[in-house]
């Protein structure tokens, strides 16, 4: 009956850790993120399980419990880094990875039994999120604009566009010769944090007649 109390009592931790981890999913599920309500609860659960199992499921033994908890950290990497994608020239998912990993830092607080320091982390966790996503002043993230382009080089044309866009280099440049030789036409996409409506780049066309097309894919 004793044994059967003290593992209720460690269970606490276990079930604070639920709790820790819903709050953080759906923080992160509001935001529809990879990894929602689901994941962080069972991320915190787990990592609060393991670090009972490594504070007191070794103490008849010699062995050294604290492994358990190490492995964790390295556990939840590989979780982490099954998050992380590369689309659309850009690297999604590594503010998700790292919240799973911090959640996990959580759910080994609550199964130490520092309850304090893993609801007080969430609520950090919690509020730095929030923080950060306020599209405002230092917070605003800056969006870009790929341009793709499509004009005719003799001289210095290729100098041209970059000056009229306002960037330093081309993301991406095909040359084609033309058939008679006489010409050369650069096929070139580049980004920029400045949104061309349609209207400017019919009047960049039309005072560059140079410039064969132009197409602007907005990357999310």
């Amino acid at each position: 009956m004793e044994q059967f109390l003290k593992e209720l009592s460690t269970l606490s931790g276990v079930l604070l850790a639920i709790v820790l981890g819903f709050a953080i999913g759906f923080e992160r599920k509001l935001r529809f993120k990879e990894a929602g309500i689901r994941t962080h609860t069972i991320v915190c659960m787990g990592a609060a399980l393991m670090m009972v199992v490594s504070k007191y499921g070794f103490s008849d033994v010699q062995a050294d419990g604290a492994r358990v908890a190490a492995q964790i950290v390295s556990g939840i990497g590989f979780l982490g880094a099954g998050i992380i994608m590369f689309r659309g020239q850009k690297i999604h998912g590594i503010t998700t990875a790292a919240g799973v990993w911090a959640t996990a830092g959580v759910g080994m607080a609550a199964g130490a039994g520092l309850h304090v320091v893993a609801t007080g982390a969430t609520l950090l966790l919690i509020i730095v999120q929030c923080i950060c996503h306020i599209d405002k002043g230092p917070f605003k993230t800056k969006k870009y604009y790929r341009v793709n382009i499509c004009f005719t080089n003799t001289t210095d044309e290729s100098v041209r566009v970059k000056q009229i866009f306002e960037v330093d280099h081309f993301s991406q440049l095909k040359i084609e010769r033309r058939a008679d030789g006489c010409e050369t036409v650069y096929r070139a996409s580049l980004n920029t944090d400045k949104e061309y409506a349609s209207q400017t780049l019919n009047i960049i066309m039309a005072e560059n007649p140079f410039i064969i097309s132009l197409e602007r894919c907005d990357d999310n």
